[in-house]
């Protein structure tokens, strides 16, 4: 790995148990094994947490939550994220690769289809209704004694109580079926953020992407308004912030250093479209990261 670059965690390297493609466990455990995951540091695998007890804090992509009994986050590969806990933390984890499904099921972006699986972090948190907190938790429940359990065909059990798990996470917020977005939209969409995944630092006009999804500017437009409440140039300028930030949050990386990695064309521009987007500017935004990383460590 680079020295200049954010932690990227793989699957291998946390693995506790004999599959490489999942790990599940209980959070008190993982967290004692792993005691450097609080600061920033990104996964290359899909990564899911319930916390059943303690408090503090999660920073997803540079969004703060707090930590309560009975949330629920879920992340993908490459998102960046911190803790700072308070007090005595529990609950569970599940990371698996993306491969994990493909093997399993004929759809190969099946995943695509639960919104806290789009990369958009307000849709990735959920405070889950006391009614299904007990369901939710016995389907982790499940997932750690089918994964333990040694016996045949176990791994494509835990596939389908994971699955069973997402299905009923994912039916939270989907009353109103009127207003459901169509699943062609909503695929729809998540290509055109894997196309800006792709090609964000050096295609910026929707219409570019526009042409590869083979629809029209404006249909793009009306798609992203609709499932996200802005135009597909913002989305666009999201993910270059968004990099940015990721970046920024890299001591060893000049501001210059930066605005050459996105292929600004001088400090200049990339400080005034930063702050544009922002609210302040690329150092500003760089020492309020750092006061909230000496602050942990003033906790721990």
């Amino acid at each position: 790995m680079n020295k200049k670059e954010i932690p990227v965690y793989d699957i291998d390297r946390l693995s506790l148990f004999k599959n490489k493609d999942i790990i599940i466990s209980r959070l008190a455990p993982y967290l004692a094994m792993h005691k450097n995951l609080y600061l920033a540091h990104k996964h290359s695998f899909y990564h899911l947490i319930l916390f059943t007890e303690g408090g503090g804090s999660h920073d997803i992509d540079f969004d703060t939550f707090s930590i309560q009994p009975y949330h629920i986050y879920f992340m993908i590969p490459g998102q960046v994220h911190s803790w700072n806990f308070v007090g005595q933390v529990n609950g569970y984890v599940v990371n698996f690769s993306e491969q994990f499904f493909k093997t399993f099921l004929v759809d190969a972006e099946y995943l695509d289809h639960f919104k806290f699986f789009s990369g958009i972090v307000k849709e990735s948190v959920f405070n889950l209704p006391e009614e299904l907190q007990l369901t939710i938790t016995n389907y982790f429940e499940d997932l750690l004694s089918e994964s333990e359990s040694g016996l045949p065909f176990s791994i494509d059990m835990v596939r389908s109580i994971l699955l069973q798990l997402l299905l009923t996470v994912g039916r939270i917020g989907f009353t109103d079926h009127i207003n459901k977005p169509s699943s062609y939209n909503q695929i729809l969409f998540r290509r055109f953020q894997k196309l800006i995944e792709k090609n964000f630092i050096s295609t910026h006009l929707p219409k570019s992407y526009a042409e590869i999804l083979n629809v029209t500017p404006n249909y793009l437009n009306s798609l992203c308004r609709d499932l996200v409440g802005l135009p597909a140039g913002a989305v666009i300028r999201n993910r270059i912030i968004l990099e940015a930030k990721r970046l920024l949050v890299n001591l060893e990386l000049s501001i210059s250093e930066i605005a050459y990695k996105l292929e600004f064309q001088d400090n200049s521009y990339f400080s005034k479209f930063f702050k544009n987007q922002v609210g302040m500017t690329p150092e500003d935004f760089r020492k309020g990261e750092l006061n909230k990383v000496a602050n942990i460590n003033i906790l721990k």
